[in-house]
């Protein structure tokens, strides 16, 4: 058993690897296949029989992958033995596969996850708080003083209170939706904001909060596996068929992050509500602009890499030391 928790430490990041580390993202053509080559990554252009790029596999974080590319096998084992998720995303950004193994065998971690099969309420009460708190700090900066964001400020602060005093998952979820809905109302006014409607994309704004918290989901699943977490198993979201619950729970403090770039890539121009095409009364992001989008929102993630490991691994040391919930960390975005 110690021999065990010896090699699951080793495999497992540091603070120094996090910092040197990047995601690297690939935006795939048909003429483009990824391989290794004298030990690198090597993005290689078919059509013209050359390399595009080539990286080391230690200054990888996590590789994604949009689009249609070439794997090879050997590229996978590389991933596999230099501890890199593989995400590949359709050019939609809808996740298709995801492969990273690096802690998988923490069946420690594990089991003390299914002694929770219906999730655990004060760390649930923990994450929606902070998630909530963020949103309200959102809201602070804006300095907006109109009436509809003061009262969003003033009924979020309340529910926030109440959070403290829930005795039931369904009156928890209660609060938050009540204080997402003001949130969004108040923080995206200036475009005209109607509803959040996830994976609908009822309208641009909406659609690109779906491209956005798509990228933070991968990339959460991409820290949650390094230490083993079973993605499943939540304490907050319920087990449901194919649902990775616990991502789900731990990427909430964080969405913050891609709320508030997408505000300011609005305001200053970067997105557009003419980047999207309409098809079925849905909208979609158009094929010349992912690349901007992807830019963005990684850009944005990557600058709090090393604040999401700190907050995954003592979320981790807090879980397997079933220690109290105010040691449980908190995301306060500045």
């Amino acid at each position: 058993m110690l021999r065990f928790v010896i090699k699951l430490i080793r495999t497992m990041f540091t603070h120094k690897d996090i910092e040197n580390r990047s995601v690297f993202v690939i935006n795939g053509t048909k003429h483009q296949s990824l391989k290794v080559s004298v030990g690198r990554l090597t993005l290689y252009d078919t059509e013209k029989q050359k390399a595009i790029t080539k990286l080391p596999f230690p200054k990888i974080l996590a590789l994604i992958v949009i689009g249609h590319t070439t794997l090879t096998s050997a590229l996978i084992e590389h991933c596999n033995k230099n501890g890199v998720p593989l995400v590949v995303m359709k050019p939609n950004f809808k996740p298709v596969f995801y492969y990273g193994d690096m802690a998988e065998a923490n069946f420690l971690l594990r089991k003390k996850q299914f002694e929770h099969t219906d999730g655990i309420l004060p760390v649930a009460q923990q994450l929606i708080i902070n998630k909530s708190n963020n949103q309200l700090h959102l809201l602070q900066r804006t300095r907006e003083r109109s009436r509809k964001v003061q009262e969003a400020k003033a009924l979020i602060q309340r529910h926030i209170a109440a959070m403290h005093h829930v005795s039931h998952y369904r009156e928890l979820m209660g609060l938050e939706g009540v204080v997402a809905k003001h949130f969004f109302d108040a923080y995206f006014s200036f475009v005209d904001w109607e509803c959040r409607l996830p994976r609908v994309k009822q309208d641009p704004v909406n659609a690109t909060l779906d491209i956005g918290y798509t990228f933070l989901f991968n990339y959460i699943e991409s820290m949650t596996r390094l230490f083993g977490f079973d993605p499943y198993m939540g304490v907050y979201h319920q087990l449901w068929f194919r649902r990775k619950s616990l991502v789900c729970d731990l990427m909430e403090p964080f969405r913050c992050i891609i709320e508030h770039q997408i505000r300011k890539s609005l305001q200053y121009g970067t997105f557009k509500h003419s980047d999207f095409e309409r098809n079925k009364n849905a909208f979609y992001l158009k094929r010349g602009k992912r690349k901007v989008y992807t830019r963005v929102f990684y850009e944005s993630i990557i600058k709090h890499k090393l604040t999401i490991y700190q907050f995954m691994q003592q979320y981790y040391r807090c879980f397997m030391g079933r220690k109290s919930v105010s040691n449980y960390p908190t995301f306060n975005y500045e």
